[in-house]
């Protein structure tokens, strides 16, 4: 009996013990990826934005993001939302002088590099500098780096300046190696989003379609650095067609940077800036981690307010997640906005390539709702295609950058025969008893029949009909215009303007400041917003477990983890979908 109680006395003080240490970690985790640098900003001070790493939409609810494990890769991510809150509030710190930038390798859209690069035209009108490094400067990079005063780049550094390519994986030859057979359902030429598992290479509309909106992107691209550098459009074509930049001296040469510099170099034209000579003081900068907010509202605690929704990802039914948006989360927001006599006019702002088609419907349902009450503006972030355009086809208003991409209008369905890897290759065979002929539709053990594939057909046929007969009714179109450019042909904004498919151009800001006016608030009299409302650490803690093992996943596929993310996602693509193919890669 005594070794009993002995037995069970250690099991108890173990069970403490073990408690105590996990609570113990628990504080060191929170210490470490809740505590906020808490940085007094001093007079003559710099912001230092370094911004080489992924821009999303709002800052991650990470509670591991500023938790450094040895050998695992950082997943540390920038907010569009809190970048630019930051560079707006500098403009007018008179303790901020200037700022610092390093965006050599930033991993953006191209609307997203437009909102950051007209907040930073914006804080120039404070007569305020503007200077950027680099070691290396990627395209895209360049964009935002353009704006700068003085641009300096590393001498034995390097300079992307030769035009933008995009790119598609195909897996054709992967599904017949393996005995997998897509079953493709779609309405329209230009619906590319099946292609890569049909064919092993682009269809020639497909083709079309992205030399035009890339030409569309790189032709604005390109007005944008020729009006910041003070080059000519047609010059800065020449030296982008024939590559004339390939080394740190073209770029001297061509005027796109101000010279070459050591960082050293470029801290003591810092320095001399400021006025400061004492070689022994240090410039004092503010990172953008201590100097940005954490705001769920802007504007104070005024009786009216403009809520602006995010929604960015793969759209998918249920709630919504770090890498989509759920139909449950988004229509559950837009009824509390609806039903809440304080917000005046909403935002829906839209960052996502689609998904699935119900899902769109059931959030378009709750704008259509929403707009009876309150005027609704669709905000397009990076991409608002195929699923991304049905969600903002209901909004009142419609803006978006030149450079983002949208339309993909039309719908897909796709479905997996794997019979062939399963019973030719594996040997594994099945066997059924079914209650009618059609019981077992969609099943992947065994081949489709030309009867399946007609009734899976018409289900396409009626949402695609469905799709376009709702957006004409949104746009105000004849519903044959609408079709004409509706065969799922995705367009830049700069295009779908032209085309009537949006209402003007503008970032996040001018769609708030339009919301305003179509509520008829005056500036100064409302509040800003910002749903959904972040969750707490210990909430964003609770649902940690997915972050590790993608960190862990990333360590262990290398180069290979976007092509992972990918094959991940193929589930998400059965069913009817309404999406564009969002891994097309633009470099």
């Amino acid at each position: 009996m005594a070794q009993f109680f002995k037995f069970v006395f250690a099991t108890m003080v173990g069970i403490i013990l073990l408690t105590l240490l996990g609570v113990l970690l628990l504080f060191v985790v929170a210490s470490a990826a809740g505590d906020k640098e808490k940085t007094e900003v001093a007079d003559n001070s710099v912001l230092k934005l370094s911004l080489n790493r992924p821009v999303n939409e709002r800052k991650e609810d990470n509670p591991l993001e500023n938790l450094e494990i040895p050998g695992m890769p950082s997943q540390r991510t920038i907010g569009l939302l809190e970048l630019r809150q930051a560079i707006e509030k500098a403009k007018d710190d008179d303790k901020i002088k200037g700022i610092y930038l390093d965006a050599g390798n930033i991993s953006a859209g191209f609307a997203t590099l437009e909102e950051i690069r007209t907040a930073l035209k914006d804080f120039k009108k404070s007569g305020k500098f503007i200077y950027a490094y680099s070691e290396t400067m990627s395209e895209p990079a360049y964009y935002i780096i353009s704006v700068a005063d003085s641009i300096f780049l590393h001498p034995q550094g390097g300079m992307e300046f030769n035009g933008l390519v995009a790119e598609i994986g195909f897996a054709k030859g992967l599904f017949e190696k393996i005995g997998v057979k897509p079953e493709i359902f779609r309405v329209g030429d230009f619906k590319s989003a099946v292609e890569p598992f049909m064919l092993d290479k682009m269809s020639d509309a497909n083709r079309l379609q992205i030399s035009a909106y890339l030409n569309s992107i790189y032709n604005h691209y390109l007005k944008g650095i020729a009006e910041s550098r003070g080059i000519s459009f047609e010059e800065l074509t020449n030296i982008s067609d024939n590559m004339l930049v390939q080394m740190p001296e073209d770029a001297v040469k061509y005027k796109l940077i101000s010279r070459t510099a050591y960082y050293d170099e470029v801290e003591k034209t810092i320095r001399k800036k400021l006025g400061i000579t004492d070689e022994k003081k240090k410039i004092n900068f503010v990172s953008l981690k201590a100097y940005a907010s954490d705001k769920a509202e802007e504007g104070g605690y005024s009786k009216k307010k403009v809520a602006v929704i995010f929604a960015e990802g793969d759209i998918q039914s249920g709630k919504s997640t770090r890498e989509s948006i759920g139909s449950e989360t988004i229509a559950e927001e837009l009824r509390k906005v609806r039903n809440d006599d304080k917000v005046a006019a909403v935002v829906l702002r839209i960052n996502s390539p689609g998904g699935s088609a119900l899902a769109s419907d059931v959030m378009w349902r709750e704008v259509l709702e929403t707009k009876k009450k309150k005027p609704v503006i669709a905000s397009m972030s990076d991409v608002a295609a195929s699923g991304g355009y049905y969600m903002a086809m209901g909004c009142n208003k419609i803006l978006a950058q030149p450079n983002t991409i949208t339309g993909s209008i039309g719908i897909f369905g796709m479905l997996f025969d794997a019979s062939g890897l399963l019973t030719d290759k594996l040997g594994l065979t099945f066997d059924r008893v079914e209650t009618g002929e059609y019981a077992d539709l969609g099943t992947p053990t065994k081949k489709f029949t030309d009867a399946e594939r007609q009734i899976i057909q018409r289900m396409v046929n009626e949402g695609y009909e469905n799709f376009t007969s709702k957006a004409a009714q949104g746009r105000n179109m004849p519903l044959d215009t609408l079709k004409k450019y509706a065969s799922g042909r995705v367009w830049t904004g700069e295009q779908a303007l032209k085309i009537g498919l949006i209402d003007g151009f503008g970032g996040l800001n001018d769609a708030i400041q339009l919301a305003a006016k179509e509520a008829k608030i005056k500036e100064g009299e409302y509040a800003v917003r910002y749903y959904p409302v972040k969750k707490s650490f210990f909430e964003a803690l609770q649902g940690s477990e997915d972050l590790m093992e993608e960190r862990l996943l990333q360590k262990k596929a290398g180069s290979l983890y976007p092509l992972l993310k990918q094959i991940e996602k193929l589930p998400n693509y059965q069913g009817v979908q309404a999406r564009w193919p969002y891994e097309v890669k633009i470099q």
